[in-house]
C-alpha cells in the first residue's frame, strides 16, 4: 500500500513539474524573456507610473496635486497603509495606535482638487470604540490638514530649490 502511495506521489509531482513547463533553467529562461517583452513594451509606449504626475497630456495626469500626495504619505507613515489610489485621490489607513495612545485610530485622505491649497484637502478621523468607529474632533482632523499642508509646502519648496 505505501508503495503505491509512493509511485501515485512520484507520478503526481512528474505532472506538476511537467505542467510548470520543464527545467529550472527552461523556467527562468522563460521568465527572462516575458520580463524583457514588458520592459520593451513600456519603452515603445514611454510610459511609466510616475509620468503621471508629469505634462504629457490631460489624458494621461493623475487629478491630485503630488505635493499634497506625497505629504499625505509622509505624514500618514505612522499608520499601516491600507489603501492609495492616486486616480480618486483618496489615502486610507488600517487601524492603529499614535504616539502609544490606548485606542487605535483610523484616517482616511481625500485630496479633491489639483490645486495645493486647503480646500483640495480633506481629513477624517476615527477611533476605535467598543468595536465601532467614531469620528474624533474636527480639531485633530484640522490639525492633520495642515500637518499635512505645512509638508507639502515644504517639499514643493525644496524641489524647487533643486531645480534652481
Amino acid at each position: 500500500m505505501a508503495s503505491k502511495r509512493n509511485i501515485l506521489a512520484i507520478c503526481m509531482a512528474s505532472l506538476v513539474l511537467a505542467a510548470c513547463g520543464g527545467t529550472p533553467e527552461e523556467r527562468s529562461n522563460r521568465i527572462e524573456e516575458q520580463r524583457q517583452s514588458r520592459l520593451t513594451e513600456n519603452q515603445r509606449d514611454g510610459s511609466r507610473f510616475f509620468d503621471l504626475f508629469g505634462d504629457r497630456g490631460e489624458d494621461q495626469k493623475i487629478g491630485v496635486n503630488k505635493y499634497l500626495w506625497a505629504a499625505s504619505l509622509d505624514t500618514l507613515s505612522i499608520l499601516p497603509i491600507e489603501a492609495a489610489d492616486p486616480f480618486s485621490g483618496i489615502i486610507t489607513t488600517d487601524w492603529g495606535r499614535v504616539n502609544g495612545a490606548s485606542q487605535p485610530y483610523r484616517i482616511t485622505v481625500y485630496i479633491t482638487e489639483p490645486a495645493l491649497e486647503a480646500r483640495s484637502l480633506r481629513v477624517a478621523v476615527f477611533r476605535q470604540s467598543g468595536g465601532r468607529a467614531v469620528a474624533v474632533s474636527d480639531e485633530i482632523a484640522k490639525e492633520i490638514e495642515n500637518a499635512i499642508l505645512t509638508r507639502a509646502r515644504q517639499i514643493r519648496v525644496s524641489e524647487a530649490g533643486r531645480r534652481s
